[in-house]
């Protein structure tokens, strides 16, 4: 049955029908990231939604809109969880998506009706700086990291990469959104076309410009990068036979003239204090590569309490001493917030049912003839701030060790894979993403593709020629402007409100006057 715009109209006024509206246009961004990877539809997928909160009958109904839509994106971008968290996914993102509902208020605040040429102008700042906001809150630790940020979806876009070494993903979602507005308000408000396309210009111009002036990475080396991926082992002995597939696997890189050899988060489930067998092995295939390996060891340490996940170096004596303790973990996948509280969700799901310890400091690791490397582990590799770190520290490459076993069947593999193009293009250093289970991948420090991925189908070993890059980008340099330019703008509203707001407690009601008497009728009783 095909809807007329008056149906649409009076079904979007039952509060139900405009709830689950909010919803499905909120989750419409999530085509834009792996594995759809719709990069393009990025910058017109949030109009549907910014549609729907500008034509919100009130503030309040708007911020509704905001925090359904809000909902509607957190669930789409980890729906992967639903089947370690079950109903406790929905909990959260209904938790998060809270953070949308001042978006929306904003939304309608500057868009609603007939907007004025500065009320679009005024949104084409505030509202990208708003949704830099709910990112960069949300991509606190312990509210579940920055998985899912909107300029994230331009991972393969070679001139969205080189504006990420200018800015970060930052820049990117800012741009995005501002891209958004103008297109919303180009379909939806004639009369304000002229200020929206002006938008459009003004954008594309500022940004061919960075793109064009942005410094790029001087390629000066190369070095040979083996990654091993067992795949997926399950069952009885797990640990061993995975340390056993690895293994096999790793001596196929003999006589390959490699310079560092990687294995996937949780790749070894035994502390090699406690198992000199194991290091003894690692030690002979060091020798027998002739090249180092990091591996990732998961278990209970000997010389401390409590459960680590650590990148550990090991050369042909064993392991160097080089150690990495992950630092940030992944709330209910490696601890339980608040355990005493949420300590039930371990009952309905997977989630942890002993908390990993933290590491205290990033580390650069010397591998061997000058290279420098800086390790990562799993979803650490979304947040921007630790590998800038990491290249202002020194490392020459920069390496996720990773695990999504839990989740083979869904986007989330495709989707970490990408995430370290971004970094790669952010510090303009290459970067190694290596799995258990795929998708493991290598990029250069352009943010481009070296090699082929390993999938999620793969046991197998990979050797990738990396290309190295010195010098430093404008966000290793300058770090994470974009926010701070959203603070200042978001600060100057907020100023230009509470003046706006002074003034009119200044002025005071307007005097009352009167109604005018006539010989023929009274204030009281008109028409007596």
């Amino acid at each position: 049955m095909k809807l007329s715009a008056a149906d649409w109209r009076r079904r979007l006024g039952s509060p139900w029908w405009r709830g689950a509206a909010a919803v499905l246009a909120g989750a419409l961004p999530m085509l834009s990231f792996p594995a759809p990877s719709l990069w393009w539809f990025a910058y017109v997928a949030l109009v549907p939604w910014i549609l729907l909160v500008r034509s919100a009958p009130t503030a309040r109904r708007a911020a509704y809109d905001g925090w359904l839509g809000g909902l509607g994106f957190m669930l789409a971008v980890h729906h992967w969880l639903l089947p370690s968290l079950h109903v406790f996914t929905v909990v959260i993102a209904a938790l998060l998506g809270a953070l949308w509902a001042p978006w929306g208020w904003l939304t309608r605040r500057f868009l609603a009706g007939v907007p004025s040429a500065g009320q679009v102008v005024a949104a084409l700042f505030v509202l990208p700086s708003a949704w830099l906001m709910v990112e960069l809150v949300r991509s606190w630790e312990g509210l579940g990291g920055p998985w899912g940020l909107l300029g994230s979806s331009q991972w393969d876009v070679e001139p969205a990469l080189r504006l990420a070494s200018v800015g970060g993903v930052w820049l990117l979602s800012f741009l995005l959104v501002a891209v958004n507005v103008a297109v919303a308000v180009l379909v939806a408000v004639r009369q304000s076309r002229v200020p929206a396309i002006a938008g459009l210009v003004a954008t594309a111009a500022a940004t061919s410009a960075a793109w064009a002036w942005s410094p790029r990475p001087d390629v000066d080396g190369r070095v040979r990068i083996a990654v091993v991926q067992p795949g997926v082992i399950d069952g009885v002995g797990g640990a061993e036979k995975r340390f056993a597939r690895e293994e096999t696997l790793t001596r196929q890189l003999a006589g390959q003239d490699v310079d560092l050899v990687v294995w996937g988060e949780s790749s070894v489930g035994f502390d090699l204090a406690d198992r000199p067998d194991l290091a003894d092995r690692l030690a002979a295939l060091s020798r027998q590569v002739d090249a180092d390996i990091l591996v990732n060891v998961d278990a209970r340490r000997s010389d401390r309490p409590g459960i680590y996940k650590s990148s550990v170096l090991a050369g042909p004596e064993g392991p160097t001493g080089d150690r990495y303790d992950k630092m940030r973990l992944v709330p209910f996948g490696e601890y339980v917030p608040a355990r005493a509280l949420l300590g039930w969700a371990t009952s309905v799901g997977k989630a942890a049912g002993e908390d990993r310890m933290r590491g205290t400091e990033q580390v650069v690791m010397n591998v061997g003839d000058g290279l420098r490397i800086g390790p990562m582990v799993c979803f650490e590799s979304a947040f921007p701030d630790m590998s800038r770190h990491l290249a202002r520290d020194g490392a020459d490459l920069l390496l996720a060790q990773s695990a999504t076993s839990s989740f083979q069947q869904s986007w989330a593999p495709e989707q970490h894979a990408s995430l370290a193009a971004l970094r790669a293009a952010e510090t303009g250093r290459p970067m190694v993403h290596a799995t258990l289970t795929g998708v493991s991948a290598v990029y250069g420090p352009s943010g481009e593709r070296v090699g082929s991925w390993l999938g999620t189908d793969a046991s197998a070993s990979a050797v990738y020629d990396v290309p190295l890059a010195h010098g430093v980008t404008p966000y290793a340099r300058f770090g994470e402007w974009p926010v701070y330019a959203a603070l200042l703008i978001l600060a100057a509203l907020g100023a230009t409100e509470g003046a706006r707001s002074l003034r009119v407690r200044r002025a005071g009601p307007s005097p009352h006057v009167p109604p005018a008497r006539t010989a023929h009728e009274s204030p009281a009783r008109p028409g007596r």
